[in-house]
């Protein structure tokens, strides 16, 4: 079956070796097809957001492999791995982190031109994904001038701006409030069937990740 990601074993102390070491992740296994919506649930300290970020080669683990798009990554040069996460993969977080002097258009245009995409190019694509989540109306507004869940969408539009495979979002909706956090999460699922990605989504919302294709729970290190 061709996946979009797979990890194999994978396995993540802090502290190794020591009497202080604390073990985050035990051989863990998952993968994840394209066109798939994952939600990763578990409690805060459980270590979701660690394995997200090796999912997304912030992080390096201590045994296991990682495979986006089927290349194998594990031991990917950090300039490989910068390559990958710009071209691949998408990122949202649960506070936007928005750049607070461009507007929500320029937030989206930018990854685009650091990947070579021409400044029409650019512009013609944040505009197409802001007004797919109903920002036609914000795109040059900065971020102060936005509500929250506006905030968040635009930070949804710049995580698919370079149309990754993959989407991975921690608690992308943990700072709203319900109505918000279902507009929000409809438009990143609108997003993500559209384009056909995989992703990947923590969160705490147990009727959000009930509407996902699946669940998977962290608890103590690995993946029930």
């Amino acid at each position: 079956m061709n996946e979009t990601l797979r990890l194999e074993g994978i396995a993540k102390a802090y502290n190794a070796g020591t009497p202080a070491e604390i073990v985050v992740l035990q051989s863990v296994d998952l993968a994840l097809a394209p066109g798939e919506l994952c939600a990763l649930v578990a409690p805060s300290g459980a270590g979701k957001s660690t394995l997200l970020h090796i999912a997304g080669l912030l992080d390096s683990p201590d045994r296991g492999r990682v495979i986006v798009g089927g290349d194998d990554l594990t031991d990917a040069s950090d300039r490989q791995r910068t390559r990958v996460r710009r071209q691949r993969v998408g990122f949202v977080y649960q506070f936007h982190h928005l750049l607070p002097e461009f507007t929500a258009a320029e937030n989206v245009i930018l990854p685009q031109l650091a990947d070579g995409v021409s400044d029409r190019e650019a512009r013609a694509r944040a505009l197409d994904l802001l007004g797919r989540v109903g920002l036609s109306h914000r795109a040059d507004h900065r971020p102060a001038e936005m509500s929250g869940g506006e905030q968040q969408r635009a930070a949804f539009c710049r995580a698919l701006a370079n149309a990754p495979d993959l989407l991975l979002a921690d608690e992308p909706t943990g700072n709203l409030d319900p109505g918000t956090s279902d507009t929000v999460f409809e438009a990143l699922v609108s997003l993500v069937r559209e384009r056909g990605m995989a992703a990947l989504i923590a969160t705490h919302n147990l009727d959000l990740a009930a509407r996902m294709d699946r669940q998977v729970r962290l608890e103590g290190g690995q993946l029930v």
